[in-house]
């Protein structure tokens, strides 16, 4: 079994982000800036240390890999932003691939949405829109990334580099973009590919032309395996707050905050896919994006690092003898704005990143 955990770069500055957001924005300024919403609310999430990285650090990157391999995590998946032969976000992945460090396995996941002001309630307003080419952007798509798929450190599948399409209903002609993606594979000496899409908030089922699913959690199960009047609770924020804003919607008035205990049951109690599709499954140690999106944010109440080590044993039994595979893919070592991070902070130190090491060692857990 190998854990595969999701990395996001966005811990560097760009000129875009300078640009659309002010002078020096990188993913912490979101985690800085949160504030709690009720009484226990754990915000801002602060990583232990103060290490408030840059990714452009090969010290840092080295430290995460330090992390990852001493804790089980067996390869990172690097989010990768392609709009038309455009790249944002890209030198953090292609400094580790230019320098050979660290040498830690890897692969990639096309994150193929637009970038809007979505953080701010102003989704419509599209910063850089997810453009999609024909054969020509295929191709060079298909060249940018061959460099990587020929990394030693590339993480493969039956011999076949790994990659993973964030949202494949949304590129047109995606069966003939992989189509041509596997021939270019084979013709340039390679196995083939191994193409997996995820599950998630948008995609509900398996697109035509893959390799496998990736249950991406918890929205996945969130948005679409639980019934909405069991998988949300309502509370409002106080009458005193509420009044001082007479001009909040209704929905700025309520917080969802949802049962950790709840949403992994329901994950753990389910089957593979439908059909033959190959379905790996995922986990998740938290969940709050309140950094990102303030009052409107999804907030997970209940997880603990004890709770966690259980649920993912109970997990890693679930890819061994419910859907029959052996990838487990953890969301995420890094999304500190959505609370869903592996990485030590203030409250919890290591201790999520030791329940991930004890629950692969451990016998399976029946309950928390």
């Amino acid at each position: 079994m190998k854990v595969v955990a999701f990395y996001l770069p966005q811990f560097h500055r760009i000129p875009e982000n300078d640009r659309w957001w002010g002078e020096g924005f990188t993913e912490w300024t979101n985690t800085r800036r949160a504030e709690p919403l009720f009484p226990g609310h754990y915000q801002p999430r602060e990583p232990a240390d103060d290490r408030y990285y840059s990714l452009l650090d090969p010290m840092v990157r080295e430290w995460q890999a330090y992390l990852a391999e001493r804790s089980g995590v067996d390869a990172f998946c690097y989010y990768h932003y392609w709009f038309n032969g455009r790249r944002l976000l890209e030198r953090p992945f292609e400094e580790v691939l230019r320098s050979g460090r660290p040498n830690f396995p890897f692969c990639l996941s096309w994150a193929n949405e637009p970038w809007s002001r979505s953080w701010t309630g102003h989704r419509r307003q599209i910063l850089v829109p997810q453009e999609y080419g024909n054969e020509a952007d295929w191709a060079a798509h298909f060249d940018y990334l061959e460099r990587a798929f020929r990394d030693p450190r590339y993480l493969k599948v039956d011999g076949k580099p790994l990659f993973v399409i964030y949202r494949p209903s949304q590129v047109p002609r995606c069966g003939e973009m992989v189509s041509s993606w596997r021939r270019a594979a084979r013709e340039r000496g390679l196995e083939g590919l191994y193409l997996l899409h995820v599950l998630n908030t948008f995609e509900t089922r398996p697109f035509p032309g893959f390799d496998g699913v990736i249950e991406l959690e918890p929205m996945y199960t969130i948005s679409h395996r639980m019934p909405a009047l069991w998988r949300w609770r309502r509370y409002a924020l106080g009458v005193g707050r509420v009044l001082s804003r007479p001009f909040h919607s209704l929905r700025s008035r309520f917080l969802d905050r949802v049962s950790y205990d709840r949403v992994w049951e329901n994950i753990l109690s389910r089957g593979p896919q439908p059909g033959a599709i190959p379905t790996y499954v995922g986990a998740f140690m938290d969940w709050d994006n309140t950094a990102r999106r303030g009052r409107d944010a999804t907030i997970f109440e209940g997880s603990t690092p004890e709770k966690f080590r259980a649920f993912f044993r109970r997990e890693i039994d679930r890819a061994r003898n419910v859907t029959h595979t052996d990838l487990v893919f953890v969301n995420a070592w890094n999304e500190w704005a959505e609370g869903a991070y592996l990485e030590p902070d203030q409250r919890f130190g290591d201790a999520y990143l030791r329940a991930l090491h004890d629950s692969q060692a451990s016998p399976p857990a029946t309950s928390v």
